[in-house]
């Protein structure tokens, strides 16, 4: 966008709004080249804001559950006992209709940094579906309805998905369709209560066992499941360094030392536990359901040469023995499984396993709480086709008081969600180079689930929708060592003063 380019008009908006949205675009320009300057970075085009919590009035929310009941207890002579009963019944089912009503009329926020460039649908998708064609053009798709169109065959990308997705918002709307209810309320919330061993076991195998080829095709030869971390954002690191670059900082940020007894729930493929007991010395063990997993990551120790050292054993979380106590836990990515409901016991045992000087590493994915209805869309998205059962992604607030009440003292938090943008795009870029490899193996359909997921979710992971957060915690115990854990302050050392 250049600063003669018109303005078209956006949201019905005019005048004055736009002649500042269209300065605000040229400034957004001139930021972007210096904010985005990281070679590694994938760096956004159209940082658009969406509706959802801040316009989200909760005070008319207030009003429709109280005022609704009552007008039928007016209109059927309703005792007031009654009325109350009805106003605590009715409650949640008004919620989350005024949610459903709202995310359709939603309007996007005025403040804005940058102007839709209003391109016609057409120039993003192809739609097959003459009905759906004839319904949509000229105008946005409903995101849920897009994808699983596309996921059918009845809509094709006119180019990159990454790239198309990072104008959304010019093609697509995050409303909360019939579909998408219909799978909160029969699957998502049965799932949520439920968190059963036969459930979690199924999910897992049916998602991890689906051949350790499909996983390869965008993970690399780590086979690590879970976000790298950025060590030096001045070069363009590869998808290897990135996880290298994990590996050691959480050995040292739980100060593994040699002979240490090591346990990693959720160990995936099992790297961080081979990894673990080459290069620091440890006795690790990794606990995983999935059959595949298991027995890549036992031979994977075995080619390291500590395949005496670091074993992968295929059992539920809830089965592994407590006794003897570990020196380290680390659990990356798997406690969002476990579930809301399990998840204070789950701590509950971590902390009967873990020594009392021992430290615990928890690196867990979680949802911004100042959401947009983007969100909602995405995360129901994941749980529907990538990750099913992961219900206690929550917002940080939420993990934290979680690990208090279990009886751990928070040491240090850190977001990584850039990082984790910037391996997703790693994995996207992988996956795309493979995707004959998968088509011929997987079909169409896998290819696609998999396109989507890992396109949208560079988008999402880099601008807060979903993030995740690095957790040092160890049990709240008057006689832990804390000097153990010191850190220098930043700019410790550096000349005081003006200077």
């Amino acid at each position: 966008m250049t600063p003669d380019t018109p303005v078209p008009a956006v949201n019905g908006h005019s005048g004055d709004l736009l002649s500042s949205l269209k300065q605000q675009a040229v400034s957004w320009t001139t930021k972007r080249a210096r904010a985005f300057s990281s070679p590694t970075i994938y760096a956004p085009n159209l940082p658009y804001e969406c509706g959802g919590a801040r316009e989200y009035n909760s005070y008319v929310l207030y009003a429709l559950i109280a005022g609704i009941p009552y007008l039928v207890k007016r209109l059927l002579g309703l005792s007031l006992s009654t009325y109350f009963i009805m106003t605590a019944i009715l409650a949640l089912p008004i919620g989350a209709l005024s949610l459903v009503v709202h995310s359709w009329i939603v309007s996007a926020p005025t403040e804005q940094i940058c102007a839709l460039p209003n391109e016609p649908l057409e120039s993003y998708i192809t739609i097959l579906d003459k009905e759906m064609k004839a319904k949509y053009t000229g105008g946005k798709i409903p995101m849920e309805v897009f994808f699983e169109s596309y996921f059918d065959g009845d809509i094709d990308l006119n180019g990159d998905a990454l790239a198309i997705f990072e104008k959304r918002y010019d093609w697509a709307f995050f409303p909360i369709t019939v579909r998408v209810a219909k799978f909160f309320v029969l699957q998502w919330i049965p799932e949520l209560l439920w968190h059963s061993k036969k459930q979690d076991e199924t999910q897992v195998r049916d998602h991890y066992d689906r051949g350790d080829d499909f996983y390869a095709a965008f993970l690399g030869d780590r086979m690590i499941y879970t976000s790298g971390l950025i060590g030096d954002s001045e070069t363009r690191e590869t998808l290897e360094e990135l996880q290298d670059n994990k590996l050691r900082d959480v050995c040292e940020r739980v100060q593994i030392r040699p002979g240490d007894r090591h346990l990693d729930i959720g160990c995936g493929w099992g790297t961080l536990v081979a990894f673990a007991a080459k290069n620091y010395g440890s006795e690790s063990v990794g606990v995983t359901l999935g059959r595949n997993q298991t027995a890549f990551g036992n031979a994977r120790a075995a080619e390291w040469g500590v395949g005496d050292s670091a074993r992968i054993l295929c059992m539920d979380y809830r089965d592994i023995p407590r006794r003897p106590r570990y020196n380290r836990i680390t659990c990356l990515e798997m406690a969002e499984h476990v579930g809301v409901r399990k998840f204070q016991e789950f701590l509950l045992q971590v902390r009967d396993m873990l020594e009392d000087d021992g430290l615990f590493y928890l690196q867990i994915a979680g949802l911004r709480g100042a959401w947009q209805y983007e969100d909602f869309s995405w995360g129901l998205f994941m749980a529907k086709y990538v990750f099913p059962g992961a219900d206690a992604s929550c917002p940080l607030n939420w993990v934290v008081g979680q690990l208090e009440t279990a009886g751990f003292e928070v040491r240090t938090v850190e977001t990584i969600g850039i990082h984790y943008s910037v391996t997703l795009g790693r994995w996207y870029e992988n996956w795309m180079k493979n995707k004959d490899l998968i088509v011929k193996a997987y079909g169409k359909r896998w290819f696609r689930v998999w396109e989507i997921f890992l396109a949208w979710s560079v988008i999402i992971a880099r601008q807060g929708s979903s993030t995740c957060y690095q957790i040092l915690a160890h049990k709240n115990r008057n006689a832990f060592d804390r000097s153990a854990l010191l850190r220098k302050p930043y700019g410790h050392g550096m000349p005081s003063g003006s200077q």
